[in-house]
């Protein structure tokens, strides 16, 4: 009987631990993602508004570059689905933002320091999209009528100048002067660190580095948009927008358990990548955050499989037991009074009709 009990102890102990670990790794593959603010564009523009709104990126081969012509289409064709969609248009800055971007590599120099710099071309609202921390100055927008300011990496700014406190500084890119227009620290989850191999860089409107890099395209396109239906922004994406060869995917709940099930079940071919693109950091950042959650996913249902099987198997037997204690101990007795009262009632009955009943007293004694 002791060696019975131990043995149980052993196994409920044994249940107990898998099931936290089960616990813990499903917590993981819920939260891990919070961490990429790039992927939550969505919430932050939805902020206390009833809309549901989506966030879709849509990336493009190399050898297809997108043109801003095609961007400002794409805008109007958006504009025209909600205004179809019976989406309320008398604010329309509320109900969708875009970006775009491209990146490559120029040569930097002061007098101080040069060095070739990873350079990234940005238009729209980018810093809305991906709102890294500010050291000094402020961001790059598309409605500044300077064109010629560029947001440095703390890396880039001390071999340049030695310091980050550089708003309004000048500097050389390929020979042309530009502006500093602040300091940028890079991200500091670990998806991003090693998601970002370019070494020191700057961000430089799009504008401008096309006058300094011929044939220049967009190969990153982001917008988030009020979402009237479920699915509206993807499809009118991958109806409207000029993708090519190029991939379009929805940032929104990227990281859902319907998502991460979808990713565990495309284990060796996700990683084949046919089409030609070049993701930009924070998408290689999401991808990576997202193979992690799947496998977090994976193991929480693997380390939970054996306490729910020994979970289920307690309960059915606690039923059997139930169930026989029910028909062998509580049913009889129950039975039994049931049978008791009802000849009760029937004497009652006999002895009343015959006249036999006993009386009741004053003070609500029976007597004989």
């Amino acid at each position: 009987m002791k060696e019975r009990k131990k043995n149980r102890r052993v196994l409920w102990g044994i249940t107990a631990g898998l099931a936290l670990a089960s616990l813990l790794f499903f917590l993981l593959a819920a939260h891990l993602g919070d961490k990429l603010t790039s992927q939550q564009m969505a919430g932050r523009w939805k902020g206390e508004s009833e809309m549901n709104f989506a966030q879709v990126s849509c990336y493009v081969p190399v050898d297809e570059k997108l043109s801003l012509e095609k961007v400002y289409a794409f805008r109007q064709e958006l504009q025209k689905a909600l205004h179809n969609a019976a989406v309320d248009l008398s604010s329309d800055g509320q109900l969708q933002l875009d970006a775009w971007s491209t990146s490559g590599k120029l040569n930097a120099a002061t007098e101080l320091g040069k060095g070739e710099a990873r350079v990234i071309a940005v238009g729209g609202d980018f810093f809305q999209f991906h709102p890294i921390r500010l050291l000094n100055g402020s961001y790059i927008e598309e409605s500044d009528l300077m064109k010629d300011l560029v947001l440095l990496d703390e890396d880039l700014a001390w071999i340049l100048f030695g310091g980050t406190q550089l708003q309004g500084m000048t500097f050389r890119l390929e020979g042309i002067p530009f502006v500093v227009g602040g300091v940028v620290e890079r991200e500091q989850d670990g998806f991003s660190r090693l998601a970002y191999t370019g070494g020191m860089g700057l961000y430089m409107s799009y504008d401008s580095y096309a006058r300094l890099v011929e044939n220049a395209g967009i190969d990153c396109y982001e917008f988030v948009s009020a979402e009237p239906v479920k699915g509206f922004a993807l499809n009118l994406a991958r109806d409207k927008f000029p993708i090519g060869r190029g991939e379009i995917l929805q940032n929104t709940d990227r990281f859902s358990f319907t998502r991460l099930l979808r990713i565990i079940g495309s284990v060796g071919t996700r990683s084949m990548q046919t089409q030609g693109i070049i993701y930009p950091y924070w998408e290689n950042a999401a991808r990576s955050a997202e193979d992690l959650c799947a496998l977090y996913l994976a193991l929480g249902v693997l380390y939970g499989v054996f306490p729910a099987v020994i979970l289920a198997a307690s309960l059915i037997h606690l039923f059997k037991l139930g169930k026989e204690k029910f028909t062998e101990v509580w049913f009889p007795s129950v039975r039994d009074s049931a049978e008791e009262a009802v000849r009760k009632r029937q004497r009652r009955r006999w002895e009343k009709k015959h006249g036999l009943a006993p009386k009741r007293t004053a003070r609500g004694r029976h007597e004989k």
